[in-house]
C-alpha cells in the first residue's frame, strides 16, 4: 500500500497487510502476539482481521 513512515494504522482495518512493517507492528502490538505467530495464523487462517482474531478467541 503505503512506504509512508509517519501512518501508524493499518490503511485497511479488515485486511492484515503481511508486506507493511508498520501494519506488522500495530497488529502484533494490537493483538499481544509476536510477528511470528501473527504470519502462523495468516498462514492458517488468511489475512482476515476477523478470522484470524476468531482463531485467537479474541471474538
Amino acid at each position: 500500500m503505503s512506504d509512508n513512515l509517519k501512518i501508524r494504522r493499518p490503511l485497511d482495518a479488515k485486511r492484515i497487510n503481511m508486506n507493511q512493517a508498520h501494519e506488522m507492528a500495530y497488529w502484533t502490538r494490537t493483538l499481544g502476539i509476536s510477528e511470528l505467530y501473527l504470519r502462523i495464523v495468516v498462514n492458517k487462517v488468511g489475512d482476515s482481521v476477523t478470522a484470524v482474531k476468531k482463531y485467537l478467541g479474541i471474538l
